[in-house]
């Protein structure tokens, strides 16, 4: 099915935000996101993730709908990862979970309230 579909190894992640500006900053000084391109005149910006082939693009809208599906970070250490973020005033929710020889996870916020979350595997492969 994937073959008839066509897909590349390519993923943009479109998220709204209400300053663009504010935005660019925060997704490349917090993630190390790099700009690939803005078009001021419609409010948009794709930056490049650390992840290779996954794009976030940035929508500047009066109101953002910060609900729907949450991105995943697959890190390799989880608690590292967040204390990075931590120190630099990133907002988590809760505590770093831990579902035992599974998984450790953990939800944080931009500054928009658009949910992101770390996860480290555990399980053995």
């Amino acid at each position: 099915m994937t073959d008839a579909m066509g897909f590349r190894q390519e993923l943009t992640i479109s998220t709204q935000v209400t300053d663009l500006d504010k935005a660019l900053t925060w997704y490349q000084d917090m993630l190390g996101c790099e700009l690939i391109y803005r078009v001021d005149d419609l409010g948009w910006a794709e930056v490049a993730s650390p992840v290779n082939g996954v794009a976030i693009g940035l929508s500047q809208v009066d109101k953002p709908k910060t609900a729907g599906p949450v991105p995943v970070w697959g890190v390799d250490d989880i608690d590292a990862a967040r204390r990075i973020l931590e120190s630099k005033d990133v907002r988590f929710d809760g505590d770093t979970i831990t579902i035992p020889d599974m998984v450790r996870l953990a939800t944080f916020f931009d500054p928009d309230g658009n949910a992101w979350m770390l996860a480290q595997t555990l399980a053995k492969g």
